[in-house]
């Protein structure tokens, strides 16, 4: 059989064969060489260059080493490396960093997307070689239960019917491939800290996954941890909480990624072809804007980002009733024009942040630690074994709930504006 090595950094050698070295030739898989996994974190972590291709060849690899380890059978593997490859094909560029401005005139997410790409609705690219939905069906691995393992869940958060396609019950006991895809130990986050970590040289997100892989196991058809595993579980838990506050959450990268998502806000009728862009493609497509679109471009460029000028701590809600947090975006923008506004400034010179908002969309397993150990035969909640994993869904994962920014030149008149705007 043909394959082909590649020499990962964080994983070493992975072996794609088969059905999974034709979906990496795939334009969609292959778009990702073009997608920076961080956004503009690389402005703040300038390591921080690595793409979404390589995060998903390291998911497969994760998932195929836990597939081995829980002895799947053939089909379920099959079904679980093809869904680790693929799971980001639907993201745009730049990650995370547009998806909640995107999501709301596309009502799709990039989980959405990527089920379409693979069920064949919707294409990223020209093509003269098979689709992804071909390469699956002509390798017997079935479309609609990859797709929908991608997808798991509605737009209201309801675990869908996927099981039962993959002959799993939710409300019965089989989850465990969705819980591989899906859940608070999943091969995504397995992936994602490690090269994460690695890449931006925040040591935070450092975890034994070799300790998780061999503690990890399916009873009553569930993934579990047992007990030994606990310490390894533990610091999972803890480095994903460190690196969401010190990197994903960096005030400055916070910043560069609201000063792109607010240039193609208005630009709402392009969104479904902003969709389809590499990153490089959508900075050439901003600069071609003119105008203000052209400035937020020469910022990025060059560094001249807008500076923090006005924030509230993450404890500041409960001290004062009269403080309203923005919960949409468009409320987030009506503020923006308010304290513009007041500042006599341009409503493009203020941003505003609320990122609780927007880790709801993108991070949802952020604040799960529902693990379960599994200790003599018996289950029990992690919280059992570990104060850690109470006190770790308290933490706030951002030091703020909200934070203005603006040209550095306009600091002083956006402060002032905030603070009589926001506490009144």
């Amino acid at each position: 059989m043909t394959y082909k090595t590649i020499q990962d950094t964080v994983h070493g050698s992975v072996k794609l064969s088969g059905p999974f070295l034709e979906l990496l030739e795939t334009p969609e898989v292959q778009r990702l060489h073009s997608i920076a996994q961080l956004g503009l974190t690389k402005l703040v972590f300038p390591g921080a260059n690595h793409t979404r291709l390589e995060h998903s060849i390291g998911a497969y690899h994760v998932a195929e080493r836990m597939s081995e380890s829980l002895g799947l059978d053939e089909e379920e593997k099959n079904i679980v490396k093809a869904a680790a490859l693929l799971h980001d094909v639907g993201h745009a560029p730049f990650s995370h960093t547009l998806e909640s401005i995107l999501s709301r005139t596309t009502d799709s997410d990039h989980m959405d997307i990527t089920k379409k790409i693979i069920q064949g609705e919707v294409f990223t690219e020209e093509r003269d070689v098979p689709t992804i939905p071909e390469v699956l069906d002509d390798n017997d691995i079935p479309t609609d239960k990859v797709a929908e393992l991608i997808k798991g869940r509605d737009n209201n958060s309801k675990i869908t019917d996927f099981n039962v396609h993959l002959g799993q019950k939710y409300f019965g006991q089989e989850k465990y491939l969705y819980q591989m895809i899906h859940g608070p130990m999943d091969v995504d986050q397995l992936d994602y800290l490690l090269r994460d970590s690695h890449y931006t040289g925040a040591a935070h997100g450092v975890i034994d996954l070799e300790r998780v892989l061999q503690t990890t196991e399916i009873h009553n058809g569930n993934l579990v941890i047992t007990k030994g595993g606990v310490p390894a579980v533990e610091g999972m838990l803890v480095a994903r909480g460190l690196m969401f506050s010190s990197v994903y959450l960096h005030k400055t990268a916070r910043i560069a990624e609201l000063m792109l998502a607010k240039a193609i806000d208005g630009l709402d009728s392009e969104h479904e072809k902003i969709y389809r862009m590499t990153d490089w493609e959508l900075m050439c497509f901003l600069r071609g804007k003119g105008r203000f679109h052209a400035e937020i471009i020469d910022r990025l460029k060059y560094r001249r980002l807008y500076k923090r000028c006005y924030s509230l701590d993450a404890d500041a809600r409960g001290s004062s009733d009269d403080i309203e947090i923005p919960g949409s975006i468009p409320e987030v923008r009506d503020l923006e024009k308010t304290i513009a506004h007041k500042a006599r400034v341009d409503e493009n010179e203020v941003l505003i942040d609320v990122p609780n908002r927007e880790l709801k969309l993108s991070e949802p397993r952020l604040t799960k630690t529902d693990i379960k150990i599994l200790d003599n035969g018996r289950l029990f909640n992690l919280s059992k074994y570990s104060p850690l994993a109470y006190a770790l869904q308290k933490r706030p994962s951002q030091p703020w709930i909200l934070m203005v920014s603006s040209p550095s030149e306009l600091k002083s008149k956006v402060k002032r504006a905030s603070e009589k705007e926001i506490i009144s």
